[in-house]
């Protein structure tokens, strides 16, 4: 296992490049560039062009891209950025850690209510109890996160007065963003979870279990729920990926200082290196929990702990 997460580590390097590449090319030739946005386009020619020299951008494209890939590498610096000279790296360290509680409380939501009322779905399929989780599970897939984060700031904030609809200094700022942002995960995952315990449940060790007069609740948690846990895990780990990308729109709607916000600002103002800095940064975190996943396979399935050694 030891030998894997090495291996998997390693994979992470060409798998960052290749993210950078892309967006790197992506940001080059998307039409317009900090220094238009900043001085705007009646500013002096001489300026403007001068403004770009100082910034490296009238270098060619593999001479920018190089210059960004070896200091990235070798000193893991994403460079400065073009509107307010601070380091990419530093800006961004200090908001990913909002985006990073942003999204485990609303996986934390998704996961209670998600694995919740799966298993109770599952358990009583074909009720109106069932109907009435499938029903949740179709809205919450259906409604965006911008829409879902408006009606509750309507609701709670707005008519009710029950929690505050911006900013980010305490619990209670986390609720009502944890829920828009959780929403639609939790309703992957109930669907999910209701799929394989469905599948489960019709197993013939589990009606053994029930003829040899084992407790329910005990047939359902023990035996049912950890073999129908690992296509949930599959889908836990892309929802938290899904939850940090997300956090672009529901840092924006509620005013959280993270990286998603900090991207938003940065695509009106052209400052690429603190655009490519988190795009990295939510790549990195959605590999590493990529390899968490993977590595809770082995803790919940024993067969695929035995392959690994």
């Amino acid at each position: 296992m030891l030998k894997y997460i090495f291996k998997r580590i390693l994979s992470l390097i060409p798998t960052l490049i290749g993210v950078s590449f892309i967006v790197f090319t992506l940001l080059y030739f998307t039409p317009g560039d900090a220094v238009t946005a900043t001085m705007g386009a009646t500013a002096p020619k001489e300026a403007m062009e001068a403004a770009r020299e100082s910034l490296g951008l009238n270098d060619p494209f593999f001479i920018q891209y190089g210059r960004f890939l070896k200091n990235a590498l070798l000193h893991f610096d994403l460079g400065k950025s073009y509107i307010t000279g601070n380091s990419v790296t530093d800006t961004l360290a200090q908001v990913f850690p909002n985006t990073l509680k942003l999204a485990f409380f609303s996986l934390s939501i998704a996961l209670f209510f998600g694995i919740g009322l799966g298993i109770f779905s599952a358990v009583k399929k074909y009720s109106v109890w069932d109907q009435i989780s499938m029903v949740f599970g179709l809205i919450g897939l259906a409604m965006p996160i911008f829409w879902s984060g408006l009606l509750l700031i309507l609701l709670f904030s707005v008519r009710w007065g029950l929690l505050p609809s911006s900013g980010f200094m305490g619990f209670k700022y986390m609720i009502l963003p944890g829920m828009a942002l959780g929403l639609q995960s939790t309703a992957v995952i109930l669907r999910q979870t209701r799929s394989s315990m469905l599948d489960v449940l019709d197993q013939d060790y589990i009606r053994t279990a029930r003829a040899k007069g084992v407790k329910e609740s005990r047939v359902i948690i023990i035996h049912a729920l950890r073999n129908a846990l690992v296509p949930v895990i599959t889908s836990i780990g892309l929802q938290m990926g899904s939850l940090l990308g997300g956090s672009v729109l529901t840092e924006t709607i509620f005013s959280i200082p993270g990286i998603g916000r900090i991207m938003v600002e940065s695509i009106k103002t052209r400052d690429y290196p603190l655009i490519l800095g988190g795009v990295l940064f939510i790549a990195l975190a959605y590999c590493l929990i990529s390899l968490l996943v993977d590595i809770l396979y082995s803790v919940v399935d024993p067969k695929i702990r035995s392959k690994s050694r």
